[in-house]
């Protein structure tokens, strides 16, 4: 038998389980990054009707607060979109003497108005089927400000998916809530949010976050549907 196999035939064995290990710790690594909401889902930035909305512009150069068009967040489970009335509050031609305003590139939003139709905005922050809700009221009553789950909208000419939205996320948050609690006044200042998280991570943060904790494990959200069934 020594003459019919060459010597080194002797190691193909150990040849062939170093790839299948190697193939396994590959593929298991792929699936690990590539299978993931942070890989997919991260960065999702639909094309939306007419000309899209500028939060650049809208949010972050005129000043507009996230509240005026988003006007349940405080109140409600979903952060429901604007409806083209809120809208024509400053694009109706006879409103506002600004040359944007009267731009051809609203007048789809002019057009649905005259039309008494909707405008069908694609949904971006989307959460999987089983989960119930992200309760966004009960979130920003604890001091969760925007900025910690959308980014930094204020300098998004497009609005895309900043975070991956994943359950390992939202726990990491849960586990570590005093990385993102601000005042709740403060929730929808996304410059100074952005400001001073950056502050805290650097160890400059003047906040006291142990006073916000304390505060809510005084007075917990009290809206219990919001994690129980």
């Amino acid at each position: 038998m020594a003459g019919l196999f060459p010597k080194w035939t002797n190691a193909l064995p150990t040849i062939a389980a170093m790839a299948v290990m190697g193939g396994a710790v590959t593929t298991v690594g792929a699936v690990w990054y590539y299978f993931t909401p942070k890989y997919w889902e991260a960065g999702y930035m639909p094309e939306q009707p007419g000309n899209g909305f500028n939060h650049q512009l809208h949010a972050g150069k005129l000043g507009i607060d996230c509240r005026y068009c988003h006007t349940k967040i405080e109140q409600s489970p979903e952060a429901n979109i604007p409806n083209v009335d809120t809208c024509m509050g400053c694009h109706a031609e006879n409103r506002i003497s600004l040359n944007f305003v009267k731009d051809e590139r609203v007048q789809f939003i002019r057009d649905a108005y005259a039309e008494d139709a909707s405008i069908e905005w694609r949904r971006i922050h989307k959460l999987p089927d089983y989960v119930r809700n992200f309760p966004h009221h009960v979130h920003i009553k604890a001091g969760v400000s925007c900025y910690s789950c959308h980014g930094q909208i204020m300098g998004m000419p497009e609005v895309f998916q900043s975070e991956p939205l994943s359950m390992g996320w939202c726990l990491e948050c849960h586990r570590n809530p005093e990385k993102h609690l601000v005042p709740p006044d403060q929730v929808t200042k996304l410059t100074w949010v952005e400001q001073e998280l950056d502050d805290r991570a650097h160890g400059r943060s003047g906040v006291d976050t142990d006073a916000l904790l304390s505060s809510l494990r005084r007075e917990p959200p009290q809206y219990c549907g919001a994690c129980h069934h």
